[in-house]
């Protein structure tokens, strides 16, 4: 794939990530879950947002044997319509989107693990001052961790997916560095299971081998140092890469990058998108640094209109 990065070596086969989507399918069919949608809004004099009572609500799901963890609900005033699935960055961040609902869309924010609540982030759930969902993954080499994130969409898709608003299996996922690049991760999981488009915006998770060269997020290597087998740590990172996942990619993918971006390099995600046969938008902004912008909102705005 790209021979002068060697820890390519020890990336899984497309086979082997096959198999890692049916495990994820697995665990997330195997749990039962309560769902409750919160009656507050979630309002707060400390945020300063209320919205039309009953229009945009927070959901607890509660799933058996996993913490508790919640969704942002903006569906749309008048349905059915296709479903947005938004994905939060490494901060964990909630979500509002009133242009999108505005345009036609249902919006789910997922905030997976319970890292966020409606009143700020769950702090007791950090690790060293940060939130631990990537060392999760490569100490348990890729059974916990992201895994474990991304059965929480899992289920949280279903519930929406469930809701009279929402078109049957019609469902879009988006999102902003660690967003964008489990967007991707997603639309690989419901590869053949309703997935219309993609949009990754500065996507993480993206050619990590390429992004630790060009000394990228390196902090974000540190928990290799942790484990006995650097390599199998980084075959754990290896299921997790959204370039292991182009061969699950079926649907239409747009992808942003910034000439500024020193964490989520545009290498790196210019390289993903070389590899995907399909439909693929790739804008590149000079001077564009790390961060959700307009012109991602600009450009998602109209891929969703085309595909989703």
């Amino acid at each position: 794939m790209y021979s002068e990065f060697k820890e390519f070596k020890n990336y899984p086969r497309p086979e082997e990530v096959d198999k890692w989507v049916e495990s994820i399918w697995k665990m997330a069919n195997s749990i039962k879950y309560d769902v409750e949608v919160l009656s507050d809004n979630g309002f707060s004099f400390n945020f300063g947002i209320r919205h039309v009572k009953n229009e945009f609500t927070y959901v607890k799901f509660k799933p058996e044997g996993m913490d508790e963890f919640y969704g942002y609900w903006q569906p749309v005033m008048s349905g059915p319509a296709p479903l947005l699935i938004h994905t939060p960055g490494y901060g964990a961040e909630i979500s509002a989107h009133p242009e999108l609902v505005s345009q036609g869309y249902n919006v789910l924010h997922i905030s997976p693990l319970g890292y966020a609540t409606p009143s700020g982030p769950d702090e007791s759930k950090q690790r060293d001052n940060t939130w631990p969902v990537l060392a999760d993954t490569i100490i348990s080499y890729a059974e916990k961790g992201y895994k474990q994130w991304l059965v929480n969409c899992i289920l949280a898709v279903r519930w929406a997916m469930a809701q009279t608003e929402v078109i049957e299996n019609r469902v879009s996922f988006f999102g902003t560095s660690q967003g964008g690049g489990c967007s991707l991760l997603l639309g690989s999981i419901f590869k053949d299971k309703g997935v219309r488009c993609v949009a990754a915006d500065v996507p993480f998770l993206t050619n990590l081998p390429m992004a630790k060269s060009l000394r990228a997020i390196t902090y974000n290597y540190e928990p290799l140092c942790s484990i006995d087998n650097t390599d199998d740590g980084w075959q754990a990172l290896g299921f997790v890469d959204t370039i292991s996942h182009v061969n699950r990619l079926n649907c239409p993918v747009l992808l942003t990058a910034g000439g500024k971006d020193n964490i989520c390099p545009a290498e790196a995600i210019k390289s993903l998108s070389q590899l995907l046969s399909g439909t693929c938008s790739y804008n590149y902004f000079e001077n564009l640094e790390h961060r959700y912008s307009r012109e991602f909102i600009t450009l998602l705005l109209s891929w969703v209109r085309m595909y989703a």
